[in-house]
């Protein structure tokens, strides 16, 4: 088959790479539809992670089965699948508390490369969720949104505890930002502020349901975000970048008592100890238990309540990968869809 494959920074080819194929009984084995750039692989490409050897890339997938280990039960082939960025078995004692990403038998899914035609899935039955049936061609980028980067932001507003009669902040305008922003609008917030400097993810940020727009950073953003919550800062904010500004910029943000939830990958992040004291806020977040999320997402994208395959602004055949990582460094795109075929 063909896949991404990093070589090092900023070199990112279109390859042949061995076919997937079933190891252990809980796996499944599934042509993927659509796959994409998410903005974590965006770390390595530019040499902020080490690139030691060529590794297989993508963690982002949706599908249809064609393999099935023995002991799979309940994926069956033919089904259409979404799954998570972090494989989890969904039954362990940490799965069943609703962190499926930190499961003890956590694989990630970056490890066996999403941007490929075919994907082995480990602990299928725990990671994969199948859709009521075969979707409609406009419904895959939505679906696809929801293996991370829909469910991320979700579970960062759900970790703000973004809610009725809330006001929320959204430190980040990429695609996790960006989707942070609807998935608060969907648990009700009363007042959703982005924060961006750019024309088209403002006007998404909006579309998503963004009542106000703040394009000032850092200590400038966090006075901004005061003068408009009367001083008090946000109820809740969501951080979705992953460095020490973006951080603090988030704490700072937030009003005495309100809720961080964090889902930027953390760069070099240390946050001052008295200043964490005495801001007297709550801190949750880190890698997404996207699999708790996942049949309520898949279900809401169904019916067609929200539309997040809206952050796809391009969309780029598999074997143009490298000007899919190009035009998204660059900033030409917010996120892009990837398709093996076509």
């Amino acid at each position: 088959m063909y896949g991404a494959v990093m070589h090092a920074p900023g070199d990112v080819r279109y390859e042949q790479r061995d076919d997937p194929g079933i190891l252990e009984p809980t796996d499944a084995v599934i042509r993927v539809t659509a796959a994409c750039v998410c903005g974590s692989d965006l770390w390595p490409y530019r040499g902020f992670n080490r690139v030691s050897r060529p590794t297989p890339m993508g963690h982002e997938y949706v599908g249809v089965v064609e393999q099935v280990g023995d002991a799979v039960e309940t994926i069956k082939v033919g089904d259409f699948v979404v799954g998570s960025f972090m494989a989890s078995d969904n039954t362990c004692e940490v799965c069943r508390a609703g962190y499926q990403s930190r499961c003890v038998h956590v694989e990630p899914m970056g490890r066996e490369g999403a941007q490929a035609e075919l994907l082995r899935v480990p602990l299928a039955d725990g990671t994969l969720v199948a859709t009521p049936g075969m979707p409609d061609a406009d419904l895959v980028p939505s679906l696809l949104a929801a293996s991370d980067v829909l469910g991320t932001g979700w579970f960062a507003a759900d970790a703000a505890q973004a809610g009725p009669g809330k006001t929320v902040a959204v430190v980040g305008d990429g695609a996790v930002g960006l989707l942070g922003v609807l998935a608060a609008k969907q648990l009700g917030a009363e007042r959703i502020i982005a924060m961006s400097r750019h024309d088209a993810r403002q006007k998404l940020a909006l579309d998503f349901g963004a009542t106000d727009i703040v394009t000032e950073r850092g200590d400038e953003g966090v006075a901004r975000i005061k003068e408009l919550t009367n001083g008090l800062g946000a109820h809740s904010v969501i951080e979705a970048v992953g460095t020490q500004e973006s951080m603090m910029q988030a704490i700072r943000a937030t009003r005495h008592g309100g809720h961080v939830g964090f889902v930027g990958v953390s760069h070099d992040v240390e946050i001052p100890g008295q200043e964490l004291f005495y801001a007297t806020v709550h801190l949750m977040g880190g890698p997404a238990p996207v699999r708790r999320f996942l049949p309520d997402l898949i279900d809401r994208i169904w019916r067609r309540e929200i539309d997040p395959g809206k952050v796809f602004d391009l969309t780029l055949p598999l074997s143009q990968v490298a000007d899919a990582y190009a035009a998204m460094d660059e900033r030409r795109a917010i996120k892009v869809l990837l398709t093996p075929k076509g």
